[in-house]
């Protein structure tokens, strides 16, 4: 297949696998786009592999393994999705599955990026296979340290693989590499934290939960043996709010660094930004919530957040004052409230 049609089919599949980065993608400047596109779908793959729970732990590890050595150009994209494909289940959604199905047609990108693109993108999958490799035999993760080890992995070093991209393509934002590198990996945090939040019950009707075992609240049953409640309690879930709260600060002086005229890098981190901020409010607002859908923003606040955030892309000062407005009352932030 030419590169044409098989960026054709990257940006056909995109939306289907996040909408989010459907829509902010487009935002960064022509020659980040396919390459940051392509790094998205590559880290959704090995998430896919993670995520299906028809697979054994064994098999995961197996698989992201492959999946490294894969991007790495040491084996073949076609065996993989040969293998790996009749083994997902309908837990995995549709597009996902499409997606490991032609996993040969994303290589083929990856593949055709800048040595230095290549380098970048084969380390965070590397770091992602195995940190995600590491995690997947654990049903439930024992302690708030754990969980932000694990999105480190998960997220943290998208972070990073961002960050890298952008300094290739920018002198000027690599010259302030070494702070934003540390600010990146809590701007993945972030927004994997929101996920979290927003998906525990989705995650808990396949028999996984990311919240930390310590912050559920255990009882003494009669037999002198202890179980835990099913539910998270208010305290943990805003404890679990406020930590999300500072990443989320972090990312957001992680994107006043951006260079002000680099207008589509700032949109594309700023709309990502500021629709995770508006849903980290709606689950503080309603901690209790017993599905998604409870906590999903509206179509009419996407749109508000882009009109917002083209509005003021280049005055720190203004983003900054509303960030905090939107922040104000939320856990970890009472001394802004």
């Amino acid at each position: 297949m030419d590169k044409a049609r098989a960026i054709e089919y990257q940006n056909a599949i995109l939306p289907h696998v996040s909408r989010t980065f459907a829509l902010t993608i487009p935002q960064l400047p022509d020659a980040l786009q396919d390459v940051v596109g392509n790094s998205y779908l590559l880290c959704r793959i090995a998430d896919t592999i993670e995520d299906e729970p028809a697979l054994t732990a064994e098999q995961k590890s197996t698989y992201l393994k492959m999946f490294s050595e894969v991007v790495a150009a040491k084996e073949k994209p076609e065996l993989l999705a040969e293998q790996l494909h009749p083994l997902l289940t309908d837990w995995t959604l549709k597009a996902e599955r499409d997606l490991v199905q032609n996993t040969p047609i994303v290589i083929e990108i990856t593949h055709d990026c800048t040595p230095n693109q290549r380098e970048i993108m084969e380390r965070c999958i590397s770091t992602m296979s195995s940190g995600m490799a590491e995690f997947c035999a654990k049903q439930q993760l024992a302690t708030v340290d754990e969980l932000k080890d694990y999105c480190y992995y998960v997220a943290g070093v998208v972070g990073e693989l961002l960050t890298d991209l952008f300094c290739d393509f920018s002198e000027e934002i690599a010259r302030s590499r070494d702070k934003l590198i540390t600010l990146s990996v809590s701007f993945g945090k972030g927004l994997q934290m929101v996920n979290i939040l927003k998906d525990v019950w989705v995650d808990a009707s396949r028999g996984v939960t990311w919240l930390p075992a310590e912050l559920f609240r255990v009882s003494k049953n009669a037999d002198g043996t202890t179980s835990s409640d099913p539910v998270l309690t208010v305290e943990g879930m805003r404890k679990l709010i406020g930590t999300t709260y500072e990443y989320l600060s972090q990312a957001l002086q992680y994107s006043l660094m951006i260079p002000t005229r680099e207008v589509g890098i700032r949109r594309f981190l700023l709309w990502t930004l500021g629709m995770a901020v508006l849903t980290l409010r709606r689950i503080n607002k309603n901690p209790n919530f017993q599905r998604g859908d409870n906590v999903k923003i509206s179509r009419n606040q996407v749109a508000a957040t882009t009109f917002v955030a083209n509005s003021i892309v280049g005055f720190n000062f203004l983003i900054d004052s509303l960030f905090r407005a939107l922040t104000r009352g939320l856990p970890g932030n009472s001394k802004k409230s």
